[in-house]
């Protein structure tokens, strides 16, 4: 199963879909680049969440807030005293390791041997490693200002709250949802996209009067787990992971990972969603010396929201897609490399290819590719032949070709062809725009009853 990770890195590599950073001086470590199919992809992704968490919501808004925040966020949110992991050296071959992912032993981290070199007792004493990356603002260094990138884009709707509260005059539940970059100085770094140092997360903060926390916190874990299943993951290959009470943040009374199955190393998170309690709203107020409180106009009361989180990385939601869709099977004798991504997120959602490159037909292709990319990222391809130019299509994930031949020039239809049944019918020209739109629309948000009011 680990041969498949690797044949996704290759095939993100040779076809553009990521890349190492700064791969001509070297590359830098946990850090990556999207290409210009990754990038694609990925839009894809973050439309599909935001599509299923703001548009079709009416109590959810969306915001975006700075990556620089007062440093006084991160003290009132316990990032400056909590936000840390134990880490080890290897004093033999100076591997770093996080503690809680050396091997298992007797129930607690194994620290007699290094995994690497094989050295005993060769572990330098355990100490704490602040995840925050620090920068400074200021023209001067002596009276610069000590800042954080930040880790997550959580507390930023916290701080927000009560202006976006207003502002939007929201009514509880309500949700503040973001999508942005955050970034942690991670001791460890592997696994190609699943950990790096720079990252982009999409979280929504869904406020609750409390009592009520239990009910929401069921429901948004079945709301997460149906997306990863709209957006084309095998429900074979996710799962939901309660915590133990023993791993719990110091914030959280409840947390439920998603989890999925990485071919490289097993059952991984991918998206956490948790119980807050009131814990950032009464810390950022009591810090801030600010009302955060909600009052609510019909019972005259005021009160401090509690929250229920769901936090998903876009980066590994881009990396267990590639994984899930990856297939090879053999077509006519040859073997074929198919990415099988729900049509939705495909970043190429159609090519047109002209059965030969004669100039009646290429005229024709392209009338049709201009008409279509005004909507959707199309390609348009005459290089080799069709059962060539097929499997290029299969290997980016491409739901349907259509095939200009010479009959399209007097009937005005195309044949299309579907990535995965392989099979092929013909169309009119005039309708292909209404066919691929058709197969694209789909709705995220099942229409459940809101959970009852607290007693």
């Amino acid at each position: 199963m680990a041969d498949v990770f690797e044949q996704v890195v290759n095939l993100c590599k040779r076809r553009g879909f990521i890349y190492q950073s700064s791969e001509i001086y070297g590359g830098l470590a946990a850090t990556y680049d999207y290409g210009h199919l990754g990038i694609e992809l990925k839009r894809n992704v973050k439309e599909a969440w935001w599509q299923a968490m703001v548009r079709e919501r009416e109590e959810i808004v969306g915001i975006e807030t700075s990556i620089l925040m007062h440093p006084e966020v991160w003290v009132a949110s316990g990032h400056v005293s909590e936000f840390h992991d134990l880490m080890v050296d290897c004093k033999q071959c100076r591997t770093r390791y996080r503690v809680d992912h050396l091997p298992v032993k007797d129930g607690a981290p194994d620290l007699s041997k290094c995994p690497n070199c094989g050295t005993k007792d060769s572990f330098t004493e355990p100490r704490n490693f602040n995840l925050m990356f620090r920068t400074m603002s200021g023209a001067v260094e002596a009276t610069a200002q000590e800042l954080y990138l930040r880790p997550e884009t959580a507390q930023g709707a916290y701080v927000d709250f009560k202006l976006t509260q207003q502002a939007a005059r929201l009514k509880l539940p309500c949700g503040i949802a973001q999508m942005g970059k955050s970034f942690r100085n991670e001791v460890t770094t592997k696994s190609f996209t699943f950990r790096s140092r720079e990252f982009e997360q999409m979280e929504m903060e869904y406020f609750v009067r409390p009592g009520t926390q239990g009910d929401w916190y069921r429901y948004w874990v079945d709301q997460r787990l149906k997306w990863f299943q709209k957006i084309g993951i095998r429900p074979e290959n996710i799962r939901l992971r309660p915590h133990e009470e023993k791993e719990l943040a110091h914030y959280a009374e409840g947390c439920t990972d998603v989890e999925y199955n990485y071919p490289n190393i097993g059952w991984g998170e991918l998206e956490g969603i948790a119980s807050r309690t009131d814990f950032d709203l009464k810390a950022h107020q009591t810090r801030s010396g600010k009302d955060l409180t909600y009052f609510d106009a019909e019972t005259s009361e005021k009160f401090l929201p509690y929250v229920v989180e769901t936090a998903v990385g876009v980066d590994r939601t881009v990396l267990i897609a590639l994984l899930d869709a990856y297939h090879e099977d053999e077509v006519e004798g040859e073997k074929r490399t198919v990415l099988r991504l729900a049509p939705h997120i495909a970043p190429v959602k159609a090519a047109i290819l002209p059965l030969q490159k004669k100039e009646e037909l290429v005229a024709l292709g392209k009338e049709l590719f201009d008409k279509l990319k005004k909507y959707w990222n199309v390609e348009t391809d005459t290089s080799g032949n069709i059962g060539r130019r097929y499997r290029r299509q299969d290997e980016i994930g491409t739901p349907w070709c259509f095939t200009i031949d010479f009959d399209s020039l007097t009937d005005h239809t195309v044949t299309v062809r579907d990535r995965d049944t392989l099979q092929q019918e013909r169309l009119p020209l005039d309708a292909v725009a209404e066919f691929i739109r058709q197969r694209l629309d789909v709705t995220y948000t099942d229409p459940v009853p809101a959970p009852a009011p607290a007693e």
